[in-house]
């Protein structure tokens, strides 16, 4: 864990509080001076833009694909291919935030994702103006500017969020805390694109896609007048690569792999479950996933904005509980009773993952030590991003099969989690370990 002398080199400031993380002023400090408003807050803003670029596709994916044209293995392998590029980069980009700097790290990812996003809004209008013929050269510009381009963006995002929240933070509830905020973000960004995506798309499928880009390039330039600049060090040396395989790691890994897989099963399917289900057209579909996407979105944000921080919970016992939740989720889920089901489902869902997330991405941080931040936080979002690697592309392989198949694994996954987080020692003793940040354990 971060020193206060090193957090100051890193960010400028010294570390924020409980209650600066909340992004108020605070009060005057032990020598009577007023502290510095966190920076944490446009850091969770950061997360908000680059998952919002994602997530305003969710409840547009299933029918855009289909007005193109498109089999639902087609885009599944898009979004898998996307995923393949996060897991790539993530660590890469987890040891260069460590090397040259949060700040410009984030700035170049959110630069990258609205070149992204812009291509790929034009290259769906060209699709569907007929103007590429479909086919071959269809699939490859969709794939190039949202795998490839935007997935080396996204990719960026977590690991410097995450290992900027580690630089400013201290102690196992701050940096629950900390984490809660990035989590929260992205349950913001699930609300949002959902929200916005499926409001929009009754206006046209292609109005959320041209919005995005705007937003992005905005929030760039936010970013770069607004966020504390960071001290570079010439003399920084490069980050030691942190090991999946580590011993201390290794459960918490294996956990939110589990419990991500289980989401992305979900999360590319529901469209089709939402279509086929209630028998619906293409922008009746987009509306109304978005309005179970959106619900999913507030479970997400309401554990991770509200009731993870007043917890104080230690990360195994976020892990169980969230992992139970979703369970429940899913579970409902299983019975055709409309909408209603599926938009409670979801909102489960998201309660239950909302809860978890934060224990699976502060757990590994507090038994990492200081220069292994950025490592820790790469291998993290390459964990996350490895789940979208297959679960987009089997989900919907499964779903043609049979619809209730994705359902099904994304159970028998969770139950997987599950029983690591209850028998696996290291998570067992989670709460009783020192978060002295020392890096310390098994190996």
């Amino acid at each position: 864990m971060s020193t206060i002398d090193e957090n100051s080199e890193q960010t400028g400031a010294a570390p924020p509080s409980g209650a600066e993380q909340d992004g108020g002023e605070g009060s005057a400090g032990p020598a009577g001076s007023p502290r510095k408003r966190s920076p944490l807050p446009l850091v969770y803003l950061v997360v908000l833009g680059g998952f919002l670029g994602q997530q305003i596709m969710m409840p547009i994916i299933a029918p855009l694909s289909r007005e193109l044209g498109m089999a639902e293995w087609e885009i599944g392998l898009i979004t898998s291919l996307a995923a393949v590029i996060v897991t790539l980069m993530s660590g890469f980009w987890g040891r260069r935030s460590q090397i040259h700097g949060r700040k410009p790290i984030m700035v170049l990812a959110l630069a990258t994702a609205a070149v992204a996003t812009l291509g790929f809004a034009l290259t769906a209008h060209a699709g569907l103006a007929g103007a590429l013929g479909g086919g071959v050269l269809l699939f490859v510009l969709l794939a190039l500017t949202r795998s490839v381009l935007f997935g080396t963006a996204l990719a960026a995002i977590p690991p410097s969020a995450q290992a900027y929240v580690a630089d400013v933070t201290e102690g196992e509830r701050d940096r629950v805390r900390g984490m809660a905020g990035i989590g929260a973000a992205q349950g913001i960004a699930m609300v949002l694109g959902a929200a916005l995506g499926g409001l929009l798309a009754g206006a046209g499928l292609l109005v959320p896609l041209y919005l995005i880009p705007v937003l992005l390039a905005v929030l760039a330039a936010v970013v770069i007048i607004a966020l504390p600049a960071e001290r570079r060090h010439a003399d920084r040396p490069t980050p030691p690569r942190v090991s999946p395989l580590d011993g201390r790691f290794w459960p918490f890994l294996a956990v939110g792999f589990a419990a991500f897989s289980a989401l992305g099963f979900v999360q590319i399917t529901v469209g089709f479950l939402v279509q086929d289900r209630l028998s619906l057209s293409a922008e009746a579909t987009g509306a109304s996933t978005g309005i179970a996407l959106f619900a999913a979105g507030i479970g997400m944000f309401a554990a991770q904005g509200l009731i993870v921080p007043r917890l104080g919970w230690p990360p195994a016992r976020l892990i169980r509980v969230g992992l139970l939740v979703s369970v429940a989720g899913f579970l409902i889920l299983l019975p055709d009773l409309g909408l209603a089901s599926i938009i409670a489902s979801m909102a489960l869902l998201g309660l239950g993952l909302g809860t978890a997330v934060p224990g699976y991405n502060a757990g590994p941080t507090l038994l990492a030590a200081d220069d292994e931040q950025g490592g820790i936080a790469g291998m993290l979002s390459a964990n996350t991003a490895l789940t979208f690697v297959v679960a987009p592309t089997a989900s919907t392989f499964l779903y043609g099969v049979q619809p209730l198949l994705p359902i099904g694994v994304s159970l028998a996954l969770l139950a997987a989690g599950l029983a690591v987080s209850v028998l696996h020692p290291r998570l067992r003793a989670a709460a009783a370990q020192n978060p002295g940040g020392q890096g310390s354990g098994e190996r």
